[in-house]
């Protein structure tokens, strides 16, 4: 079995940020709409209702998630919306709509010097924030999204209607969720940064600065609800696997034994044999063994596959009588082999992510050949796989 080890959401809020326009660019990832509403069904909330249109916002076809609601309630108990998030299933999707509730709660009762236990929600305690809240978090769960990078969040100014009445713009509890945040103006009066956005942003522990290097694998658009001037009122999230730790989890076998009456020839040969017969390695550890005697545990390294093989080689030449087995997690970086020329002669350099190596036969071959010391010809070949 493999899987990515990194998954990685890139954002640009070109236009800022939203609970809605986050969730829309997700669903236009490839979200799936109806499993989303599955696990925002799990809340127990009833009257409302998800869907999802493309729209376009100057000619930028992207998804418009549209929250609509029949539930009268547009103010809640925090109390009361922690208990709806806490009843999400699967449970991971639950605590991060937790902590973004817990952000909002904190920054509401510090504003308005209430307490946590008795702040009533008023924009953030209706139905459409609680779909958005477990609605993103629910579609993180379903792309497999480990971490979320953004580019710097565009900031507008001017004033925005709240139940308390006319406030600047950003809000001051958006601009205290924003703490920490790479920020940036853009010359717009409207709120561009919801409480919502920020709260989310948050809540995934969300960094800032340029997108890894990186696979693309795809990109989706969330649609705002305002239709600006000057730009498309999207957000642009884009689902990424980075380069340096594009990591590959597999599932791997350790067949050993340990033997204390073989000698050191048939060790060496063991191992060379091991991998001729396409293990992935073998090694020989020297251990102490009953009764004060001196042994080696022998251990070959291959898929699930090649057990049975690689154990009945190992019992074969050791004439051991038993072996164990061990299932182990390795976690394997992308690499590939070029091979380059010194001296006219061919060596294989393997190339990782973070490294390059000269595999030591060939480097060995053309040091005899040339007379060159080993390491003068494994940096000229390193130099070389640079070039």
């Amino acid at each position: 079995m493999t899987k990515p080890a990194d998954r990685v959401l890139w954002l640009n809020p070109v236009s800022g940020i939203s609970g809605d326009m986050l969730l829309g660019a997700l669903i236009d990832l490839g979200a799936p709409v109806e499993e989303i509403r599955e696990i925002v069904a799990s809340t127990g909330l009833d009257g409302w209702e998800l869907d999802a249109d493309v729209d376009r916002r100057h000619g930028v076809p992207a998804t418009k998630a549209d929250v609509r609601v029949t539930d009268t309630a547009t103010h809640r108990h925090a109390r009361d919306l922690f208990a709806i998030v806490d009843a999400v299933s699967p449970a991971e999707v639950g605590a991060v709509a937790r902590r973004a509730l817990e952000a909002v709660v904190a920054v509401e009762a510090h504003t308005h010097d209430e307490s946590p236990d008795e702040l009533h929600l008023h924009e953030l305690g209706g139905h459409d924030a609680v779909v958005d809240l477990v609605g993103v978090a629910a579609a993180l769960h379903l792309l497999g999204v480990t971490r979320v990078v953004s580019a710097p969040l565009r900031l507008g100014t001017g004033t925005v209607q709240t139940r308390h009445g006319l406030l600047p713009s950003p809000a001051p509890a958006t601009l205290a969720l924003l703490e920490g945040m790479a920020v940036e103006s853009i010359p717009t009066r409207l709120e561009t940064v919801t409480p919502t956005g920020a709260a989310l942003l948050r809540a995934v522990g969300c960094t800032f600065g340029a997108l890894p290097r990186s696979t693309v694998l795809r990109t989706g658009y969330g649609a705002g609800t305002k239709v600006l001037d000057d730009r498309p009122n999207v957000l642009v999230a884009t689902l990424c696997e980075p380069l340096s730790t594009q990591a590959l989890v597999e599932d791997l076998v350790l067949v050993e034994t340990t033997v204390d009456d073989v000698t050191g020839e048939l060790l060496g040969h063991l191992v060379a044999a091991s991998l001729e017969a396409g293990a992935l390695d073998a090694w020989v550890t020297p251990v102490l063994g009953k009764k004060g005697r001196p042994a080696h545990v022998v251990t070959i390294l291959g898929s699930p596959e090649q057990a049975d093989v690689l154990q009945d080689l190992l019992l074969r030449e050791t004439g051991s009588l038993g072996a164990r087995r061990t299932t182990i997690e390795r976690h394997a970086l992308p690499r590939d082999i070029v091979t380059v020329e010194v001296d006219g002669h061919p060596v294989r350099v393997k190339r990782g992510p973070d490294g390059q190596k000269p595999e030591h036969d060939d480097v060995a071959a053309v040091a005899r050949a040339t007379g060159e010391p080993l390491r003068r010809v494994a940096d000229r070949a390193t130099r070389a796989a640079d070039d």
